[in-house]
């Protein structure tokens, strides 16, 4: 970092700062003490502001430009020093240069995990982190409630604070998105914009804007992600299937688990029922020979009878087959608006947009016209 050293017992004729950290938030120019030049250069660089503070008091504030100082563009001073005609004389007034750009990669994250209730899973824990961007939009507001007298202000110094308020709010967003919790890391950026436009008024109230808000991550416990996974299977695969193979591989493990004779008679029991199963499941596959007098063949199983669940006035009812919802339509209990979902289907879908409801909806007279 290359500061301006003032010398000691001599008039100040220049003012600036340079800065090459990437942490520094404020600076204040040494002055050692000595008068400043009355015509004395200020050089304020773009992503600075300068701040005179006179006993204490906040007067004059400039923003990027070179300036000669004089009464002139130092209205507020000369009033508090009681220059009315001007000023001929050096004059002492502390300087504090304050970066006005984005600092970027601050990171946040929750210590302690984040407690939450949800429909499905009961009470769970998860922990969040990521990164955010701050930037100084109102320099006398920034000193006036967090520097102070700080002559040397780094982010490392408000990031705490602000780190704190951040997992605030993520956890108050959490709870106001009211989204399943499988839906979070699909959702990182929604829930980011969300906590953003939550905490823009906090950061306001010290004179900083937040430009920028990420999650990165949003991490849960090792047995919801697995629960998590196992029902989003369930939705895409056969039940019926499913339970099968499980069966048939927990009589595998069972039967090579073999204890002398014990251990062989219940491998061959589970053999004979693995074969039994599998007999039956082949039979059920087979067509129907009914029809064929010299077939001994059975009647194929009945076929799985379609079943909805419905919402009706608010509440979710069923699941009802076709024969209950034909006399819901005709009791206008349920009409093609009202929302209906069956296993298989992402989302609630209006009745009369499913295909097995037309033949419902056309089977139904309209309302009798009204008695003239």
């Amino acid at each position: 970092m290359g500061f301006f050293k003032g010398l000691r017992g001599e008039f100040i004729d220049i003012i600036e700062w340079t800065d090459n950290s990437n942490n520094t938030l404020v600076y204040r120019f040494e002055r050692h003490d000595n008068e400043i030049k009355n015509g004395a250069k200020l050089t304020v660089r773009e992503g600075q502001a300068a701040v005179f503070i006179n006993e204490g008091k906040i007067a004059d504030v400039f923003m990027p430009g070179m300036y000669s100082l004089t009464t002139e563009n130092l209205p507020i001073l000369s009033t508090l020093k009681g220059w009315k005609y001007g000023f001929d004389s050096p004059f002492k007034a502390e300087v504090y240069f304050i970066s006005t750009r984005n600092f970027t990669d601050q990171k946040w994250g929750t210590k302690n995990p984040i407690t939450l209730s949800d429909s499905r899973f009961g009470m769970l824990e998860i922990r969040a982190f990521g990164t955010y961007v701050i930037k100084v939009n109102d320099p006398t507001l920034f000193i006036r409630e967090i520097v102070g007298t700080d002559g040397h202000f780094t982010t490392e110094e408000i990031s705490n604070q602000l780190r704190s308020l951040v997992v605030t709010r993520f956890t108050d967003a959490i709870g106001e998105a009211g989204l399943p919790v499988e839906k979070y890391a699909a959702n990182t950026n929604e829930i980011s914009g969300l906590v953003k436009g939550i905490m823009q008024e906090d950061f306001k109230t010290y004179g900083i804007d937040l430009t920028n808000f990420l999650i990165e991550n949003i991490s849960m416990p090792d047995e919801i992600k697995t629960e998590i996974f196992e029902l989003s299977r369930l939705n895409t695969i056969d039940l019926d299937k499913f339970a099968k193979i499980k069966a048939a591989k927990a009589m595998e493990k069972a039967a090579e688990n073999e204890s002398g004779t014990a251990g062989a008679g219940m491998g061959m029991g589970m053999g004979f029922a693995m074969a039994n199963q599998m007999g039956q499941s082949f039979t059920q596959q087979q067509p129907n020979q009914t029809n064929n007098p010299n077939s001994a063949g059975s009647p194929p199983p009945v076929p799985n009878q379609t079943a909805f669940h419905v919402v009706v006035n608010g509440q979710q009812s069923g699941p009802h087959d076709m024969a209950t919802l034909q006399q819901m339509i005709a009791q206008h209990q349920l009409t093609k608006d009202s929302l209906v979902w069956k296993q298989g289907m992402n989302n609630w879908t209006a009745a009369g947009q499913i295909n097995e409801f037309y033949n419902l909806f056309g089977s139904v007279p309209p309302p009798l016209p009204p008695q003239e």
